[in-house]
């Protein structure tokens, strides 16, 4: 993947270089035949009606009626009116049908991909470029699909078809006015390809496309990718969702809903996220990606994955909502991802055809607006801290949130680590910024990991926010030294305990919570340590 401090400029902001751009692919693996083998035969075959004049392979030898066209843009040697030197928003393609777009090509991805067919006033199409291609962000150098790839250039087979006219335009909504500089700081290239025809058939869509983003409580509300209105039929869809804390486990088991012609419950609604995309059991642990399905990681926390309904589109005929979100009888899941810190961002790109006229698509958000939220590091409570950096500045090592949803450990060097002792419970129900604990009615405790004659700060946090049976009270004891006994933490309490280096000779410091208060228990939300 590409260097993170490239993402605000794959969705529109900054630029590479096309030399840096060409030595980074270089090394990279060329595409597989297969995908852009299977590709073509997709593409050519997307529908056949003897007035048109797409081919398949077995209809190579067929002299149809029509001829193919394309038309070029962007280069120097194109008029001065389809160049970025007179025009952030440029008409790459402008057509009179009927006709059907068979291939698009991109030489550069920092724009907004628009297209308008039959003179409409607002875009069937409406996306980033880098996530129209399953490109999410723009960070790969390598995507086979098999309606859309890239491999230094940008290559779409979607079937295109329209009747009056089809208008194709690339959006750059970046900090540089149209000029020369502009041009020369992104050089690039397009072409269209169409075949004209004779007519289109009545049943033909027209195809659409619509990018999301969104920030969200995915416990409280479902994500919704599209909501369209007439009739039609849906064809693929790429997504991505990440969690914007310190964790790096991709999240899974989200449910996909489709709600056909106006359902209040979805007719069709794959069970888990992976599997929605053809994975069981979590994504697996490497990158896979076929002609209509596949996944990759996304930034630390996250996953893309795409897939085409080529077999089984989704047919409507009145409208279509298509949505993320938990099954009806996940109640837990629902409450884990209602609480503070678990949020999420997902995007997705649609991809649908459908009768026209269509309702408008989602406004597309300014540039800055569109790169990936940065990841945000979990320091509810008091910790002081503003970012992970800002953690190890202090001499973190190691963070821990117990009873925390989706893993516990947020952050630990090599050689730190935490193992519990005894039975104890996660909890994570609190009302509070910090809502989660391990707890037992009678004691619990955990082996600090560290290397030998370590020396520094064990912090330990406590909070009593649902003053259990009248008020928490129990008693801590830091190896062979009893930390105190505390009570009336309700507010919460960081307690900082000094580890000298005889403590830590062997390489271990073990830890008890003890409960002092009959018919409460102990309990312990978060566990630091700093080096000193």
């Amino acid at each position: 993947m590409k260097d993170s401090g490239l993402r605000n400029a794959n969705r529109g902001v900054g630029f590479l270089s096309s030399e840096t751009q060409i030595q980074r692919k270089l090394h990279r693996p060329t595409s597989r035949f297969v995908a852009v083998s299977l590709g073509l035969v997709l593409a050519a075959g997307f529908f056949r009606q003897s007035a048109r004049a797409q081919l398949s392979f077995r209809d190579l030898a067929q002299l149809t009626p029509g001829s193919t066209k394309a038309d070029n843009a962007l280069w120097g040697e194109n008029p001065l009116a389809v160049q970025f030197s007179s025009t952030n928003r440029v008409v790459v393609a402008d057509i009179k049908g009927p006709a059907e777009i068979t291939m698009m090509h991109f030489a550069y991805p920092q724009h907004s991909l628009c297209i308008y067919w039959d003179g409409e006033s607002s875009p069937s199409v409406d996306c980033p470029l880098v996530d129209f291609f399953c490109d999410p962000n723009g960070e790969r150098d390598v995507v086979n699909t098999a309606l859309v790839n890239v491999r230094q250039g940008f290559n779409c087979y979607f079937s295109m078809p329209f009747r009056q006219s089809a208008r194709v335009e690339l959006v750059y909504d970046g900090p540089l006015k149209a000029g020369r500089e502009l041009q020369q700081t992104m050089p690039c290239y397009s072409y269209v390809c169409y075949r004209t025809l004779t007519n289109v058939p009545p049943d033909a869509g027209y195809f659409c496309a619509s990018w999301r983003q969104q920030e969200m409580l995915l416990g409280k509300e479902d994500y919704v990718a599209l909501e369209a209105e007439g009739k039609g039929k849906f064809v693929g869809w790429n997504v991505t969702i990440r969690r914007l804390h310190s964790n790096n486990r991709p999240v899974v088991d989200e449910n996909e809903k489709f709600y056909i012609d106006g359902e209040t419950n979805a007719s069709i609604e794959f069970q888990g996220l992976e599997d929605s995309f053809g994975f069981s059991w979590g994504f697996p642990p490497t990158e896979n990606t076929f002609p209509l399905t596949g996944w990759f990681p996304f930034h630390t926390n996250g996953a893309a994955a795409y897939r085409f309904f080529v077999p089984d589109a989704i047919s409507f005929e009145k409208s279509l909502k298509v949505a993320i979100g938990f099954g009806a009888t996940e109640n837990g899941w629902r409450r884990s991802y209602s609480k503070p810190f678990t949020l999420l961002q997902l995007s997705s790109t649609v991809y649908w055809y459908q009768a026209n006229p269509h309702t408008s698509l989602p406004p597309m958000p300014p540039a800055t607006e569109r790169a990936p939220a940065p990841e945000t590091f979990i320091s509810p409570g008091g910790t002081g801290y503003a970012s992970l950096d800002d953690f190890k500045a202090h001499g973190g090592k190691l963070f821990l949130c117990c009873g925390f949803p989706g893993g516990e450990m947020i952050y630990h060097e090599p050689d730190y680590s935490i193992s519990w002792i005894g039975e104890s419970e996660q909890w994570n129900g609190w009302d509070d910024e910090t809502y989660y604990c391990r707890q037992n009615s009678k004691e619990f405790g955990f082996q600090l990991g560290l290397p030998k004659g370590s020396r520094g700060v064990l912090r330990l946090y406590i909070i009593d926010p649902d003053n259990y049976q009248g008020g928490r009270k129990e008693t801590i004891i830091a190896g062979a030294e009893t930390v105190g006994t505390f009570e009336h933490f309700q507010e919460g309490r960081w307690l900082d305990v000094p580890v000298g280096l005889d403590e830590t000779a062997d390489g271990k410091l073990n830890v008890r919570i003890v409960n002092a208060r009959e018919g409460a228990n102990a309990v312990l939300s978060k566990v630091e340590w700093l080096e000193k």
